[in-house]
């Protein structure tokens, strides 16, 4: 892939159409590897945000989507995975000259992921149950009963910088599987895919106004969004901070919420672990994206008797990652998704220093010939860190580890669970049976044994505690996409068969 010849320009993508903002603005997105302007993105303010709730509005009460037969939707979201593979290469290349991740994974692992959703979540849709009946029962008299399972109305979707595309479908395939309509806010910084995205979904066929992007900033199109009467639900992945400000928006019109917060996410090392894959693994862990994923292993809890070992292998290895621009397939890491995120990644490591975590290896910028206008991080390792740290209580979102020592497993456990959030969790054992006895007593809603970051589209993935509530993925999305109706029939014609009525008469 060759780096952008020209700054691209982005409308707004409202009412299946690309749409210039009201105001005329725009704003810049760079490319974090060299800090140059690779794009002029449209700027949604109040008035463009309410238009796309208005188009999205429209569409769902038209029921355009909305009373399409499952089947029907199920092969437009097919159809929709089959244009994501016919446009692959540019969606790789919006995604990461905006966000820094390199194609390596974007094409290895993101595209396939994204079109193994859509097929899952198409499939899942043929098989759920819309209808459900319920057993007749004796009291208080005869009837016919159904569960009906319908869809929200209007969906609204905040997304964040980290994985544009993917977060993004983890909301859009399940809202349209189950016939929302949908307006999406992606971050600013990372918005080129997401946009791409629904013109794709255009294309592939779905209705014009029932899938919408509005780019901007989050004060002003984020809040309209949370705060609006005509949008039914919210779905926000980011920073527990802002999912909190976020339920208190929504509260004012009692919105459904489902978020997906943020995570420091603990990784307990048993005595007879096989090294030879805790070492590769844990550093997968806490090095993907250059640690900007909110699952990220970033807490290593690691026994006396191979504490040294583990952190002396952890610190060699991690000077082979190769580290450059993403958009070069021989390098392994990227960088930061922008200099606000490395500077407060150089902040964290600071206060680590200054607390008295021993640094094995890292914690600076890179500079010299490829580096310095990009927003470059060595993998940093903290050793001797104690939980009690910020280092090891606040989400850093870098390529920060901190390896603690433990000397007993309830000593393990309980400093695993020592943390405000719970979204994901492992163990790495050669004994498979203990490690899930382990397991059980961790407090997160992914466990991993003996890997990391592997996420599947029939499986479940959300939080604990503060790391937020509601699942993504597979059946249990589409559950939080829908509403829930009983509808009674009576099969007692006659009065004198309701011999309740005569409570009040």
């Amino acid at each position: 892939m060759q780096t952008a010849v020209k700054v691209l320009e982005f409308p707004l993508y409202i009412d299946g159409k690309w749409t210039p903002a009201v105001s005329g603005e725009t704003f810049n997105v760079k490319n974090p590897a060299t800090g140059e302007v690779i794009a002029k993105v449209a700027k949604a303010g109040k008035q463009d945000t309410e238009v796309a709730i208005a188009s999205a509005r429209k569409a769902y009460d038209s029921g355009v989507w909305a009373k399409k037969s499952p089947k029907e939707r199920a092969q437009i979201l097919i159809n929709f995975g089959n244009k994501i593979v016919e446009n692959s290469q540019e969606l790789a290349f919006l995604e990461a000259i905006s966000s820094g991740a390199t194609v390596r994974r974007i094409s290895n692992l993101d595209i396939l992921y994204l079109v193994d959703l859509l097929q899952q979540t198409a499939k899942f849709t043929m098989e759920y149950p819309f209808v459900e009946s319920l057993p007749v029962i004796p009291f208080p008299g005869p009837s016919n009963n159904q569960v009906w399972r319908e869809s929200i109305g209007v969906v609204a979707a905040i997304t964040p910088w980290n994985l544009p595309m993917l977060l993004a479908m983890w909301k859009i395939a399940p809202a349209l599987a189950m016939g929302n309509s949908i307006v999406v806010k992606p971050a600013s910084n990372t918005p080129l895919s997401t946009l791409k995205l629904a013109q794709l979904a255009t294309e592939a066929g779905v209705p014009a106004g029932v899938f919408n992007v509005v780019s901007g900033p989050g004060a002003t199109v984020g809040e309209v969004l949370a705060t609006h009467p005509h949008v039914d639900k919210i779905a926000f992945t980011g920073s527990t901070e802002v999912g909190r400000h976020i339920m208190q928006m929504a509260s004012e019109t009692v919105k459904r919420v489902t978020l997906e917060l943020g995570g420091k996410s603990p990784s307990i090392v048993l005595p007879d672990a096989d090294l030879d894959i805790v070492i590769p693994g844990s550093l997968f862990g806490f090095c993907l994206h250059s640690g900007q994923l909110c699952e990220s292993g970033t807490r290593l809890l690691v026994h006396d008797s191979i504490y040294d070992e583990v952190v002396d292998q952890l610190g060699k290895l991690a000077s082979s990652i190769t580290i450059g621009n993403q958009l070069d397939m021989a390098n392994g890491m990227g960088p930061m998704a922008s200099e606000q995120q490395l500077n407060t990644v150089l902040s964290y490591v600071e206060a680590g220093i200054k607390e008295g975590a021993r640094l094995v290896c890292g914690g600076k910028r890179l500079t010299g010939e490829g580096y310095d206008h990009g927003y470059f991080i060595e993998p940093t390792i903290f050793a001797d860190v104690d939980n009690k740290m910020k280092i090891a209580q606040e989400e850093i979102f870098g390529p920060v580890l901190c390896v603690i020592r433990y000397s007993t497993i309830e000593e393990a456990i309980e400093i695993a669970n020592d943390t405000i959030f719970g979204l994901a969790a492992g163990v790495w054992s050669k004994d498979v049976n203990k490690a899930l006895q382990v397991s059980r007593e961790l407090k997160a809603g992914t466990v991993w044994i003996n890997d990391w970051h592997m996420l599947r589209s029939d499986a479940p993935f959300g939080g604990y505690k503060q790391s937020g509530f509601g699942r993504e993925l597979g059946k249990y999305a589409l559950d939080e996409y829908t509403q829930v109706k009983h509808v009674h029939v009576s099969l007692t014609p006659e009065l004198s068969q309701k011999p309740w009525y005569g409570i009040l008469l």
